[in-house]
């Protein structure tokens, strides 16, 4: 699934990274704990969560993923958005809650990160 076409199932803002929505993406995952997103996300991954600190964006970018969606209407200060843009990252928000964010892209046939293997 592209970046393009989350944004709009998700009726979400872009707010950095606009120039990359035609990136693919393989996979979402819903974490507010950094570490769980160290331990299970690869770069193909599109990020779920309601934490706005900056290091929801050094993770990400450790991790290469594919872009973050901010849920519940968050956003991120504008450092955060600053480093984002410096790292290439995809930001986006949604009005959605974390629960019907991740059923929304499941419904529409973006698989979980379950399905690699790597929970259990």
């Amino acid at each position: 699934m592209y970046l393009y076409e989350i944004r709009d199932i998700l009726d979400a803002e872009v707010i950095a990274g606009k120039s990359r929505m035609d990136r693919e993406v393989d996979f979402a995952f819903g974490a507010d704990l950094m570490s769980d997103v160290l331990a299970f996300v690869n770069e193909r991954t599109v990020l779920l969560t309601g934490l706005t600190s900056p290091q929801v964006i050094r993770t990400a970018e450790m991790m290469d993923l594919a872009a973050i969606i901010y849920v519940r209407g968050k956003r991120p200060d504008a450092a955060s958005l600053e480093l984002a843009e410096e790292n290439g990252m995809t930001i986006m928000c949604t009005p959605y809650t974390l629960y019907t964010t991740s059923g929304i892209l499941y419904n529409a046939g973006l698989k979980g990160i379950d399905e690699l293997g790597v929970i259990k």
